[in-house]
């Protein structure tokens, strides 16, 4: 059994993580954290833990943390993350961070996204970006894994092998997304509050997005130059859940079945990535660590449709599927 644990313990992506891991047969759940709640059970917080899982929150030292935990699991906000990972590393554990602390590869992006200095500059550009799909093969073995965001998940999935084959231009590629309010946490908002959000849809964070810098940097590795990406996140009256629709310009025209037979090759044998033919719902998804990615030519343009639960494969799903590639575990394990 390896044992963990999950810091910042309270939210909903914790707890969506803790089920997973409840159910993975080589896991131990060995420490929950929290600084606000107290030595309190974890199902005090979470009721539809109760009977599941004998943990209490506690506030614990990154050192106590590392002598607990084999692989800790940080769901603690951007910024908090990157303060103690160091002092975790340096105790020996293996780290799976779920903010955004480590995601970006230089320090003068993060402070222009983020709005302060980061923790711990050195790991910055040499942290695994922890997509398993495309970069599985650096995950396994390594020390510290930068889970993706989840609208970045909904983008790149279906854009990196298209912009891989060098077949569409990378200077107007335009990302719409829709997401479940889950996806604004768990903490108190205007925005997120009932009235304001239930039947009403609405863009936030128009051309300032955390996400945007991320999508182009990854998108980036396989177009050879940065490319020029415009994203509007909006919020959708839903709990889970996300919807993207991706506008890219071929350099030549090109065939609808062409596009869907790029999608199928580059994730054929992928277990979580589904390329179908209809049109994906957020429905499709809901509840499970599948994207399921189309495509349509309209008047020349390629769309690409994908959907995703925010919470799982764009967030706590993709975590334990990092993990199971960092322990050499059957990719499924826990996820199927």
């Amino acid at each position: 059994m390896i044992d963990v644990a999950v810091l910042g313990a309270t939210g909903y992506t914790a707890l969506e993580l803790m089920k997973i891991l409840l159910r993975h047969p080589d896991v131990s759940i060995v420490a929950a954290t929290s600084r606000q709640q107290g030595q309190t059970p974890v199902s005090s917080v979470h009721p539809s833990l109760v009977g599941r899982l004998d943990v209490s929150l506690e506030d614990l030292s990154p050192a106590e943390v590392a002598k607990r935990a084999r692989c800790v699991f940080s769901c603690l906000p951007h910024g908090a993350s990157a303060e103690i990972i160091p002092q975790l590393l340096a105790g020996g554990a293996k780290v799976i961070d779920l903010s955004a602390d480590y995601r970006l590869d230089n320090a003068a992006t993060y402070l222009e996204w983020y709005g302060h200095e980061h923790p711990d500059t050195p790991r910055l550009g040499k942290t695994i970006y922890g997509l398993p799909e495309l970069f599985r093969a650096k995950i396994r073995g390594e020390s510290l894994i930068a889970n993706p965001g989840c609208y970045s998940t909904s983008a790149i999935l279906p854009l990196a092998p298209l912009i891989q084959s060098g077949l569409f231009e990378t200077n107007d590629i335009i990302v719409d997304s829709k997401s479940g309010v889950s996806g604004a946490g768990r903490s108190p908002k205007l925005m997120t509050h009932f009235p304001e959000c239930n039947e009403s849809m609405s863009a936030y964070n128009v051309g300032r997005h955390r996400h945007t810098p991320e999508i182009e940097q990854v998108i980036g590795r396989f177009a050879g130059v940065v490319p020029q990406i415009i994203f509007t996140p909006q919020l959708a009256p839903m709990d889970r859940g996300i919807l993207s629709t991706l506008y890219i310009k071929p350099k030549q025209p090109i065939a609808e079945g062409d596009v869907m037979r790029l999608l199928r090759t580059a994730y054929a044998g992928e277990r979580f990535v589904r390329i179908v033919d209809h049109l994906p719902a957020t429905k499709d998804t809901a509840n499970t660590n599948f994207c399921d990615i189309t495509a349509r030519v309209v008047r020349g343009r390629v769309l690409l449709i994908s959907c995703l639960d925010n919470l799982l494969k764009g967030a706590s799903g993709a975590a334990v599927q990092n993990f199971n590639c960092l322990f050499g575990l059957p990719e499924t394990t826990g996820l199927l």
